[in-house]
């Protein structure tokens, strides 16, 4: 046991919805004594950098209710139970754009909120895009438009706050660097 780690005691499962599960857990300390932990279990995402052959991004705008507006995403989703990550991927990038892709390649995973939650993310790039005639469509509950703009037009996007998020922000970023490396 490392001398940071926190034993739990004792777990009360608050609340179980569709996307998250929210649970209390009483933690020993490493130095004997006990706190309380406020915790959010997320099955994980992927989230896609899909780039078209005349180097534009494929981008979505929708409405986000935590934050009460639309902002500007990279293709994201949840991961079902026990789906691989990379087929999630195709999956997402399908159903949100219409698009599939030649070549997908994993650039990084991280933990979004670390602090409170479990979820992890997988982000990848997505190349050689096609249209699908037969895309599978959004989820009932999503309404998205579709974009296709360039890096310059992302960074702009990210000054005005249209883009504001972490993933999204992470994949423009590496972009940036993926380009100053060519």
């Amino acid at each position: 046991m490392s001398s940071l780690e926190e034993k739990t005691v004792k777990t009360e499962h608050i609340f179980s919805g569709r996307i998250i599960q929210v649970q209390v857990d009483e933690v020993e300390l490493p130095n004997g004594k006990t706190s309380t932990r406020e915790l959010v279990k997320h099955p994980g995402a992927v989230a896609v950098i899909a780039i078209t052959d005349d180097n534009k991004l494929v981008m979505v705008e929708q409405y986000r209710k935590p934050l009460e507006k639309v902002i500007v995403e990279i293709p994201a989703g949840k991961l079902e139970k026990g789906e691989d990550p990379a087929l999630c991927a195709r999956r997402e990038l399908e159903e949100e754009t219409g698009y599939d892709c030649e070549s997908l390649e994993l650039v990084s995973s991280f933990y979004t909120s670390p602090g409170f939650a479990d979820e992890i993310i997988h982000v990848y790039v997505a190349k050689g895009l096609t249209k699908k005639e037969d895309a599978a469509g959004l989820d009932e509950d999503e309404f998205v438009n579709v974009l296709e703009i360039t890096l310059e037009e992302a960074l702009q996007f990210m000054e005005e706050q249209r883009i504001f998020d972490a993933k999204t922000i992470f994949g423009i970023q590496y972009l940036q660097i993926a380009n100053l490396k060519e």
